[in-house]
């Protein structure tokens, strides 16, 4: 008589096999921003435990990419931390790089947390143990030291997975805008919060702006986020009056901006202050691009031996084991339906990396 784990994997090559998706576990991979997720789910959800105990970012964070995979069935999916360090190398370049001070009031304002402190230790506790979930469902994890984790997900998106000839779609989870720039007709943009599938139309739709062109916008408009400043003066209705090269067809760099505004007959105090910020913008571009990361061999290396390696198999047992110990049934109801329709598939195509 067959066990439940085995009926559970046959059940899933059935759903695999039904949705008529190929073989490659790299067809179609979810890549997600791993601390993104989980700062979403700790600010905003006032779950608890039955000990009274805040657990919003956990339940938050897996009930997040649950959503997700069961959404968009990829084949792979992959969850991408911020490693030790991993601000060091832009830091160097621009020291007020997410130069943020700590916070002086609490970010979840659902829960009620004594103090600041308290909360900061529940949201380091929880992160630890979202990565030890993790470790029992067939997904993969990276972190890197001195890596942020968007320059991971940006190497595998446009590298890695471009040279693989059976990687039909990318999907990128996250809310931060930066990711856009990445969009081809292979990457998409999946924002969790407000449940939009940005691709070249929808960046356009969204920003008013080409989509080729969006990295030109973001770097003279900057990122307050991240503490990096723009041009002054410079807004979507400026560059509509402007710069109306940047709502062309034609990608615009740094240097076929700088040379339409010195050929340009327009002597006002914005386009003297773009003629004298080109040392800003190359300094913008080099912190905000994400087409050609920046990353040591070494790192690039191990993200590739990481990529290669056996998936872990759905361990349904250890898994509501934790869920057990941590008291949160409430908070992931029908747990066993839950793991089923999340990671079904995501077995299946874990099972044909597994060696012997």
């Amino acid at each position: 008589m067959l066990n439940d784990d085995l009926l559970k994997i046959l059940d899933s090559l059935k759903d695999k096999d039904a949705l008529g998706i190929g073989d490659d576990v790299n067809e179609t991979v979810l890549l997600i921003d791993g601390l993104n997720s989980f700062i979403r789910g700790f600010s905003c959800s006032p779950a608890m435990n039955d000990n009274g105990d805040h657990i919003g970012g956990i339940s938050g964070f897996l009930k997040t990419i649950a959503f997700t995979i069961r959404q968009f069935k990829p084949s792979r999916c992959i969850i991408v931390f911020d490693g030790k360090g991993g601000s060091s190398r832009r830091k160097k370049k621009f020291p007020a790089y997410k130069d943020r001070k700590s916070p002086k009031t609490r970010l979840n304002r659902a829960y009620d947390f004594q103090t600041v402190d308290e909360e900061i230790d529940s949201m380091n506790l929880q992160l630890m143990r979202v990565v030890q979930y993790i470790e029992y469902l067939p997904l993969t994890i990276l972190n890197m030291d001195d890596v942020e984790a968007d320059d991971v997900i940006a190497y595998i998106a446009t590298e890695i997975l471009s040279e693989n000839p059976n990687n039909k779609s990318v999907i990128i989870s996250s809310t931060d805008r930066d990711y856009l720039q990445l969009i081809d007709e292979r990457v998409k943009v999946w924002n969790p919060t407000r449940k939009i599938y940005f691709d070249e139309i929808t960046v356009h739709n969204e920003y008013k702006i080409p989509q080729h062109n969006f990295l030109m916008y973001r770097i003279l408009d900057g990122d307050k986020s991240d503490g990096i400043p723009g041009i002054r003066g410079i807004g979507f209705k400026t560059i509509q009056k402007k710069l109306p090269i940047l709502l062309s067809d034609t990608k615009i760099t740094i240097e076929s901006l700088l040379e339409y505004v010195s050929s340009n007959n327009d002597d006002s105090k914005l386009f003297k202050t773009i003629l004298a910020s080109k040392d800003i913008l190359e300094r913008n571009y080099d912190l905000m691009q994400l087409n050609k990361v920046d990353m040591p061999m070494r790192t690039k290396t191990r993200v590739i031996e990481i990529m290669n390696m056996p998936i872990k198999l759905l361990n349904s047992y250890q898994f509501k084991k934790m869920v057990l110990m941590d008291k949160m049934y409430s908070a992931i109801p029908n747990i066993d339906t839950w793991l089923t329709q999340s990671f079904n598939i995501l077995n299946s195509f874990a099972m044909t990396t597994q060696k012997g």
